[in-house]
């Protein structure tokens, strides 16, 4: 019985053929919304601050091999990323542009960790995953030229997607399911009042009550509202809370792009009669010309370990927080790449203290000489990124004639409005300390 079961399942979810269409919108709407935002970047000035203008930059662990390529590389690196972005929305030389848009996206992100934002992480997953979708074989110029398009696919192709988007809202709810979100209503009580200026709403956001609303309200949205958009009879309620939560969020909070990408991606829920509508209505500008219908000859297996080993890697890279001591939000540890989406409020400050064991002379370093406004404020809340300015500082002074100079670290935080309190162990030298994901011993207990 449960073999039959798993052979249903199998068929329904992976082998069973289904419109293309769902894929090719997914394709059209992510390449318009790359496009778009990597456009919005280069406009807005922000390659020169965040990639040219710094001296330094935060390498992640393991991936110091990452170097900014200098001003010109950084620009080749982004007219890259946009022509990329341009060919999988129209589907030209479809596989190499999606393998040149995760390479060049990624490795843009990679350079400096101080930019981190959880939906660089969710752009920089799906555009792996596209490189093994067949989202050209209709609707795109490559179907075009091989005068050849195909209208089915294996589900497998749709549903990885719908994982994917799965795992993000998921995760999410779960990551709010702490005393602090839900008992204290943090941080929306400090980030609402900040928007009482608005028009209509603004007099609410005041209001104790609408703090801990919305807290709740997102909790209980990120946790179920797959399975809504899932369910037929409940898709078009759920995505018009999709449309009303992002929308809000945008409005409230100055995070980019990233609810635009939602709203259109999860779009990939509505039937494939609704996305065959949409694109049979866009086609009515293009003279598609004859063609021939083809038949599916992607299968799941050729990829299936190497998507399987994707999957089960982002299902568990979450967790990994319960292996470090103490307050998840206060020491990071296992922070990154888990979709801890807006959850705290943490500010600080940290200055790093030069002495030279030789003569005993020491001094305070100025973070402006090193860093930039933003960097000093990622770098002053986050135990590694102040590690590697230590190593930093240590490398300029042992080019400055001092052999082996010894580096504290002044530093206070605050966290979801509680009092500032001291962060790290001012007495050890950072100088000795290697990054690792062993558990830092010298960030101090959060002591509440």
């Amino acid at each position: 019985m449960m073999e039959i079961s798993w052979r249903h399942i199998q068929h329904q979810l992976i082998d069973q053929k289904v419109s293309i269409a769902p894929l090719t919108m997914f394709r059209v709407l992510f390449g318009f919304m790359m496009s778009l935002s990597i456009v919005r970047f280069l406009v807005n000035g922000w390659v020169y601050d965040q990639y040219i203008a710094p001296q330094y930059h935060f390498s992640y662990f393991g991936f110091e091999w990452v170097k900014n390529p200098g001003e010109i590389g950084i620009y080749v690196l982004f007219g890259l990323c946009l022509l990329s972005a341009i060919s999988i929305m129209i589907g030209f030389r479809y596989r190499i542009a999606a393998v040149l848009f995760f390479l060049s996206f990624t490795y843009i992100e990679l350079i400096d960790k101080t930019n981190y934002l959880n939906h660089y992480y969710f752009i920089s997953l799906m555009a792996f995953l596209m490189i093994f979708l067949p989202a050209n074989q209709y609707f795109s110029v490559d179907a075009w030229l091989k005068g050849i398009h195909q209208k089915t696919v294996s589900a497998w192709t749709v549903n990885s997607i719908k994982f994917q988007l799965a795992i993000v809202y998921v995760f999410a709810g779960i990551a709010k399911l702490n005393s602090d979100w839900l008992i204290e209503a943090m941080p929306l009580k400090l980030w609402l009042p900040a928007n009482s200026h608005l028009p209509i709403i603004g007099s609410l956001m005041e209001e104790s009550w609408v703090a801990y609303a919305f807290s709740w309200g997102g909790a209980f949205y990120d946790l179920f509202i797959v399975g809504f958009l899932l369910y037929k009879p409940t898709r078009l309620i759920a995505y018009s809370a999709v449309i009303f939560f992002h929308i809000i969020t945008w409005i409230l909070f100055p995070i980019g792009m990233f609810p635009w990408i939602m709203i259109l991606s999860t779009l990939i829920y509505f039937s494939a009669e609704f996305h065959e509508k949409v694109i049979s209505a866009i086609s009515r500008f293009f003279k598609s010309g004859n063609y021939k219908i083809g038949e599916s000859k992607f299968t799941f297996k050729p990829v299936s370990t190497l998507l399987i080993v994707f999957f089960v890697l982002q299902l568990l890279l979450p967790w990994r927080y319960l292996f470090y001591p103490g307050d998840l939000f206060w020491n990071e540890q296992g922070y990154r790449f888990s979709w801890r989406v807006m959850l705290m409020e943490k500010a600080g400050y940290t200055t790093l203290h030069v002495k030279d064991p030789e003569t005993g002379k020491s001094g305070q370093i100025a973070n402006y000489e090193f860093l930039t406004p933003q960097q000093e404020k990622m770098m002053s809340t986050q135990p590694d990124m102040i590690l590697q300015y230590a190593h930093i500082v240590e490398d300029y002074y042992q080019n400055q004639g001092i052999e082996d100079p010894i580096v504290y670290a002044e530093s206070y935080v605050t966290l979801n409005g509680r009092k500032s309190q001291l962060f790290l162990d001012p007495k050890v030298d950072l100088t000795k300390e290697k990054d690792s994901f062993k558990p830092k011993s010298w960030i101090l207990p959060n002591c509440r």
